[in-house]
């Protein structure tokens, strides 16, 4: 078992990715992910009965280690606070992928093999990025938050392509395509007044 945790849902993201790391997605089965990650079979049943049941607990997991590590800011809401909250806050989730590299990276080669998976990711993916921008403290409300929504699954994308190539230790090559991204993403929000704040409600 690659965690030895006792937070189940931690577990079985940990055998899930060990197995798609050695056996690819298809050669994956829910009677390996149980022993990799030292459930029952019926366990796993009862929280996840499906191999995209376990794709979304992975997701609910970096969401969760994500939003757990979140300080709330301090001062304004100036547009360069918020780059540095998004930056964080997407490198805090790659950090919370690291561990899970190998299996993350089998799966999005798969996907060149899978459009019909790859289409259910991206529908999937938009709704981790939305709590990502909650937790950088941007609005995720009506129009203009749809649109901040897409562009932070765009600068997203861009950085797990980067961090798919990036073998160093500081991870430096994501970092700075994280960067490039957000400046692209500055450049669009601008043009289409998304870099404006809403108030903060008060409690």
């Amino acid at each position: 078992m690659s965690d030895t945790t006792s937070d189940p849902d931690l577990r079985l993201v940990a055998g899930f990715w060990q197995v798609v790391a050695v056996h690819g997605w298809h050669g994956l089965t829910m009677r390996r992910v149980a022993a990799a990650s030292g459930l029952t079979l019926s366990e796993l049943r009862g929280r996840c009965p499906t191999p995209l049941d376990l794709l979304r607990l992975h997701g609910r997991v970096m969401d969760r280690a994500v939003l757990e590590g979140t300080v709330p800011a301090q001062g304004g809401l100036d547009g360069g606070q918020t780059r540095d909250r998004i930056f964080d806050v997407l490198m805090r989730r790659i950090d919370a992928m690291q561990p899970h590299r190998a299996g993350i990276i089998r799966l999005l080669e798969d996907l060149r093999r899978d459009p019909l998976l790859a289409l259910l990711l991206l529908w999937e993916l938009p709704r981790s990025m939305a709590w990502m921008l909650e937790a950088a403290e941007v609005g995720t409300a009506g129009l203009q938050g749809l649109l901040r929504v897409n562009g932070i699954t765009g600068v997203w994308l861009m950085t797990v392509r980067a961090w798919m190539r990036d073998e160093t230790a500081d991870l430096g090559p994501t970092m700075a395509a994280l960067d490039r991204a957000l400046d692209r993403a500055e450049q669009v929000a601008r043009s289409f007044r998304l870099d404006r704040e809403e108030p903060a409600m008060e409690p």
